[in-house]
């Protein structure tokens, strides 16, 4: 019987114990609980250039970002300017409607699936992050590169936000022919559009990589499935669509790029 009371009454102390603590957990429990407790998401904004790739966002590219960082934990706001396009292509024929107009913000809405906000209400005070896929709408309508190239004119807003998160110390992805934005407002930016040499068709739009040595930026030969960082910038960039590659393949850089993106956050 001594025994048994012996047990009991160090059971019930090894209770009382456990019970005076803060929940009724042991510290060891409380440490562990601490050390799970989630970390705040990061906050990217994405801003897109219209819906299609001739005359706005490459759909492809703004929805292979959205997963990735889906998968990444992050929180995601859409943004594009309230502003005409440039023209608008039928896609079936690649070729200028020349009757027809079109808004920016009210075509990137279609991928946004209606959650959009007006460009111009994007602070970087707000956001970890700001990312811009390609698309021809990102130098049509955020810029005039299409037309002008190293001599073309950036949207204000884009010009704005691109500013103020490099200002801010915060990381800027950007992807396929967006990069020449940050070219052109951020200088001496390190960038890839890919490789230099067209090599065969592979590389339709290598000549690219001359215009962003013009605007005097520096370019970084990359493969499709590879991202560049200039850490001193924190800008981030890869090649995607400006590469005749499969699909796969342009996912996997822009979850590079996405990746490398959210670890310059820290959270």
């Amino acid at each position: 019987m001594a025994a048994v009371r012996a047990l009991v009454g160090s059971r019930l102390a090894a209770a009382s114990a456990f019970a005076s603590l803060p929940g009724g957990r042991t510290p060891s429990q409380r440490a562990a609980i601490h050390l799970s407790a989630p970390q705040p998401a990061a906050k990217v904004a994405l801003v897109l250039s219209g819906c299609g790739v001739y005359d706005g966002t490459e759909i492809h590219e703004a929805s292979a970002i959205l997963v990735h960082l889906s998968r990444g934990g992050a929180e995601v706001q859409i943004f594009a300017p309230d502003v005409p396009q440039m023209h608008v292509i039928d896609h079936t024929k690649g070729q200028p409607s020349e009757s027809e107009s079109r808004n920016v913000l009210t075509e990137s809405a279609r991928i946004a699936r209606g959650k959009i906000t007006d460009l111009a209400k994007l602070s970087a005070a707000n956001h970890d992050a700001t990312i811009f896929p390609g698309g021809f709408g990102a130098a049509k309508n955020l810029s005039t590169f299409a037309v002008d190239g190293k001599d073309c004119k950036v949207n204000k807003e884009v010009e704005r936000v691109l500013k103020e998160f490099h200002q801010a110390g915060k990381p800027i992805g950007l992807c396929c022919i967006a990069p020449v934005l940050a070219a052109k407002v951020l200088r001496g930016v390190e960038v890839t559009v890919g490789h230099e040499q067209e090599e065969g068709g592979k590389w339709p739009y290598a000549g690219t990589a001359e215009a962003i040595k013009a605007l005097g930026a520096k370019h970084f030969v990359k493969e499709v499935a590879e991202a560049h960082v200039d850490q001193k910038n924190k800008v981030v960039t890869t090649p995607a669509f400006m590469c005749q590659a499969a699909l796969h393949h342009i996912h996997d850089g822009i979850g590079a790029m996405v990746q490398k993106v959210l670890e310059l956050t820290g959270k």
